[in-house]
């Protein structure tokens, strides 16, 4: 009876196995414990085979946490915005850069003071061009400034030094200053061609805000005027490392009727280039008309 009692324990026991599991399983499911085997020591070339597998696990392990660790440790270009920077050519003329960082599609409805400017404006581009009578003030070798300046197809370099962000500008050979040490803007600043800058981060975003602007120029070649109203703001964003991303917000009161919100505008970065000497010469621009654009609308030139 003993014996019998002792074997029917064991038979008990056995059917339990497949039920049971770790006791310190963590919350992770595991797999059913197998019955018993007798020990006896594994072949070499099993051990060797189950060292490479758990190394093989491993390492799949750490490359699975790779990108996540690369993240937390890898430096971020956000707020590196130093470089040569140029329009990408995402235009209306295919492989033109589209002098659409100001977009005229988007442009809100003009005041009476706005459109009153706007139809005195003779650009010499768009719909509106008529050769020989353009007045865009370039003809007279006026500065350009923000945000016409950044419109145009032309480079521009940052430099970034403690306390300000400067922009070298090919065309005019135009710098200015972003002061990024804190202070905030002037309550009544002098007008000028470009305008007093403040910037600040805002996560990975540089955000400038300009004011003090005169009423000289344009917003865009297009003729849309800018006012001494004019409240600029420009975000900047590095998307990666060979790409700018560059939105203009005109909020001018004066001109429009609501704040003209534009598409954000890509650049690349061109580390090979340097910023050129391209100076507005007067004789020159001079010349151009009498040659050039004065003879394209049927006006002579000739000496009388």
């Amino acid at each position: 009876m003993a014996i019998e009692e002792v074997k029917e324990s064991r038979e008990a026991k056995d059917k339990t196995l497949p039920v049971q599991f770790c006791q310190d399983d963590f919350s992770v499911p595991q797999l059913p414990l197998p019955h018993l085997l007798p020990l006896f020591p594994p072949p070499r070339r099993m051990v060797h085979a189950m060292q490479f597998a758990g190394a093989l696990t491993f390492l799949g392990a750490i490359l699975s946490f790779g990108p996540i660790l690369s993240a937390q440790t890898a430096p971020a270009l956000s707020h590196d915005l130093s470089g040569v920077w140029m329009q990408y050519p995402d235009g209306n003329v295919p492989g033109v850069p589209g002098m659409n960082a100001v977009d005229n599609r988007t442009r809100p409805p003009l005041t009476p003071w706005g459109k009153e400017k706007f139809d005195a404006a003779k650009p010499l581009v768009g719909p509106r061009a008529v050769p020989g009578v353009e007045n865009n003030p370039e003809l007279r070798c006026e500065p350009d400034g923000p945000p016409k300046l950044l419109n145009l197809p032309n480079p521009f370099e940052i430099v970034q030094i403690p306390g300000r962000v400067l922009m070298f500008f090919e065309l005019g050979h135009i710098w200015r200053t972003v002061w990024t040490d804190g202070r905030p803007l002037p309550k009544d600043p002098d007008p000028t061609y470009l305008g007093y800058s403040v910037g600040k981060w805002e996560g990975d975003t540089f955000v400038v805000d300009t004011i003090g602007f005169n009423d000289k120029l344009w917003d865009d070649s297009f003729g849309n005027p800018r006012s001494d109203a004019t409240h600029l703001t420009e975000r900047y964003r590095r998307l990666n490392h060979d790409t700018l991303e560059l939105q203009i917000i005109i909020d001018d009161p004066k001109a429009y009727t609501k704040i003209w919100v534009n598409p954000p505008k890509l650049h690349k970065l061109e580390p090979t280039w340097e910023i050129a000497e391209w100076f507005c010469v007067t004789e020159e621009e001079n010349a151009y008309s009498d040659v050039i654009r004065k003879p394209a609308g049927g006006i002579s030139t000739a000496p009388k």
